[in-house]
Parts: structure tokens; C-alpha cells; sequence
């Protein structure tokens, strides 16, 4: 069955046993609160349950540096790519202490963790947005929240009252313990991951089976958590994925659930960080298409993918997760199928149906169908519904 082990050997489970909730919440009513934006909420969720393993709370300032330069934790040497990290206000940081208790909350200022404070450091936000996105510039969505964030990071293990208090998907919101026991029951031994924020059309599709057959089982694993204005909402998209699963791929061998995680947007750097997650999910590969998790220009087309080449793949003190790496897919009308620069000798310009985003969704705003070869109908007419709602 699925033997991948998580990152650093265990899972990680910060949720608080039953035994201790009463005692937690209590207390956490006595402490000092700090209200958490939406990107370190669904990080809190993703601790919680193990899908950042081997993390048990948000980084120090030697795993901050450590990952922002080498991309490695600092004290294992496991690789990493992206800082884990709860900031505030440097006035509010003052107001607190190390060896603390710190009660975080959400929106409606219900405590979802207990912090236990180990450091305070100043957020060197220069330092991680031109390691993890490769600019600074505020149009860049990741880097706009990151800039948003406080001058002050503290750091410590957390202990988790309540993940999240409406969680959306709850049928398909799985836990990584959960899908790796739904892996073994079904006695899948490899399990390829596929990572989207975004409606599954035709070349998705063709890539995700191109993927299942060299693996016993496909995870398609969309992110619902935080994203950017403009981005189709999740409800939308889930209805799209149950379509498409439901009509044109093979139940006994797919199975979809979601990623509470927060949408970085920060390409390359983020590529690795999905793979870790997956790893942590119970997965052996993973799907790297054109331009993972990136976002205008700010990225070369393949840099997701190229960035593997620098990190160890090995399952001990490596990634431990194979990634699948797919060149550009569009439908060829001479070859009557989906097809990419390696597999087709035909003119990209006269035999190629490619549409841009703005073209596909400019089309569904007036209620037309994009052709057949770039999405089945179905979803199209998912989406054309959700436009005029």
C-alpha cells in the first residue's frame, strides 16, 4: 500500500485531543488574543493537520532565513521553500512576551490555536520576497500580502482549538491521515497528485490521465483556501470538478478532495512547496505543469518544473515525491487529439485551438460555449451559469 512516509518521518497532528478542549478553550479565554489575517488562518489548518509535517507551529528566525535562502529548514536540512510565519505590528509584539501563551483567532475573533511564544524577530519581508517570488513589486498578489503582514514574527509550536469553525466541503475536505487511508483501502501503492485553483479543461484532463497511467490512483487535489480577486470562487470550481469526475474518468481509480491552504502565487518556490504537502498527503508523484502557481510574467513558462532539478529527491533527507513534468497540451485538429511540442509536427498557428484566459472568459460572460476541444460542454455550462448569477 502507500508507503511514502510524510516529510521528516511523521505526521504531525496539532488538533487537540477531546480530553483537553475544555481545558483549552478555557484558558484560552484568559489569554492575550491576536486576531490572524486570512493567509495565516488556513495556515493554522494546514499545521493543524499535519499537512505542512513536519511543522508544528510557525517558523523562527533561523527557519526563516534558512528557507528564504537555501531553502532547506535550518536545523534538519529537510527542503522547504516558503516561510511559515505569524506576524503583527511591532507594538503589538511588544505587548507580549516569550514563554507566553498566545490565544489566535479568526475574523469573528473565535480562538482557533494557543501559541506558545518562542521568539520574537523582525519580519524581514525584502529578504522573502525576492528569495520566494523573485520581486517586490506590490502588483505581484503574494507579495501584496505579504507586505500587508506585521514588522514582528512570532514564532512557537501551536495548539489547536478548531481548525476552522465553517469549513466549506466538508465531505471532501480530508485530513492527510484520512487520504492515506482511503490510498490504502483502496490498495493504491502510487498515487499521483494534481494541483489546481482553477476549472479542469481538456488539457488538464488529457495530462491527468497521461499521469494515472503510470500510477495506480490520481488525487485531484484542488486548493480552496486563499486566492486572489478575479480567481473563480471554490463552490464553482467543486461543481465543475464533480462533473467532470462524475462523466469522464474512472471512479474506482480518482478521487477528489480539497486543500485548505492559502494561494502564495509565488510559482517555482511554491511548485515545491505543493510537492511537500502532497508528499505529506500520502502521495508518490506529482503533476508539474506550464507555469505552476504562477501568476502575470513574473515567471518563465517551465521554471516550476526546472527548479526540481535543483533539489534532492530522495525520500529520507529529500523531497521524497516524484514530480511528473508535462509540456504546454492543446488540441490539434490534424491530429485530432490533445497533443504538445514533443508529439505534434503540425503548425501551432493553423492547427492548434488555443484560447487565452481573457478570451475563455469574455466568451462565457456572453453565454457562449468555448469550442469542445478546449473544455466539455458540461463545465462550460457550469461556468456560463455562474457568470450570470
Amino acid at each position: 500500500m502507500a508507503t511514502i512516509p510524510p516529510l521528516g518521518g511523521a505526521l504531525v497532528n496539532r488538533i487537540a485531543p477531546e480530553a483537553k478542549l475544555a481545558t483549552l478553550r478555557a484558558e484560552a479565554e484568559k489569554l492575550p488574543r491576536l486576531k490572524l489575517p486570512e493567509r495565516e488562518q488556513c495556515d493554522v489548518e494546514m499545521i493543524a493537520i499535519g499537512a505542512l509535517s513536519p511543522l508544528t507551529g510557525f517558523m523562527g528566525s533561523k527557519d526563516f532565513k534558512s528557507v528564504c535562502e537555501n531553502m532547506k529548514l535550518a536545523a534538519s536540512g529537510l527542503p522547504w521553500s516558503i516561510p511559515i510565519t505569524c506576524s503583527t505590528d511591532a507594538k503589538t509584539a511588544d505587548g507580549f512576551k516569550v514563554g507566553q501563551r498566545i490565544c489566535l483567532t479568526d475574523d469573528a475573533d473565535r480562538p482557533l490555536a494557543i501559541l506558545t511564544l518562542e521568539e520574537k524577530y523582525p519580519h524581514d519581508t525584502t529578504l522573502e520576497c525576492e528569495s520566494v517570488y523573485r520581486t517586490s513589486d506590490d502588483a505581484h498578489p503574494g507579495v501584496k500580502v505579504t507586505k500587508s503582514q506585521g514588522d514582528v514574527c512570532l514564532a512557537g509550536p501551536i495548539d489547536v482549538i478548531s481548525p476552522n469553525y465553517t469549513p466549506d466541503f466538508v465531505d471532501h475536505r480530508l485530513t492527510p491521515a484520512q487520504t492515506r487511508a482511503a490510498f490504502d483501502e483502496r490498495g493504491w501503492s502510487t498515487v499521483v497528485a494534481f494541483q489546481t485553483r482553477n476549472p479542469i479543461h481538456r488539457a488538464h484532463e488529457y495530462l491527468t490521465k497521461c499521469a494515472l497511467e503510470m500510477c495506480d490512483g490520481l488525487l485531484i487535489h484542488p486548493l480552496v483556501g486563499q486566492t486572489q480577486a478575479g480567481d473563480i470562487p471554490p463552490d464553482v470550481r467543486m461543481k465543475c470538478y464533480k462533473s467532470l469526475l462524475e462523466g469522464y474518468y474512472n471512479k474506482s481509480r480518482t478521487m477528489l478532495s480539497v486543500m485548505p491552504a492559502a494561494m502564495r502565487y509565488a510559482g517555482p518556490r511554491e511548485a515545491i512547496l505543493h510537492a511537500i504537502v502532497r508528499r505529506n498527503y500520502g502521495c508518490t508523484h506529482f503533476i508539474v505543469g506550464r507555469d505552476h502557481a504562477g501568476v502575470g510574467n513574473y515567471y518563465g513558462t517551465y521554471d516550476a518544473q526546472k527548479i526540481f532539478d535543483q533539489i534532492d529527491l530522495s525520500t529520507e533527507r529529500g523531497l521524497g515525491i516524484i514530480p511528473v513534468k508535462f509540456e504546454h497540451t492543446v488540441w490539434c485538429n490534424k491530429c485530432e487529439g490533445m497533443v504538445s511540442a514533443k508529439t505534434c509536427p503540425h503548425d501551432a498557428k493553423t492547427d492548434h485551438v488555443f484560447l487565452s484566459g481573457t478570451k475563455v472568459r469574455d466568451m462565457l460572460v456572453k453565454g457562449e460555449r468555448p469550442p469542445m476541444e478546449f473544455t466539455r460542454p458540461e463545465i462550460a455550462d457550469i461556468l456560463i451559469a455562474s457568470m450570470k448569477a
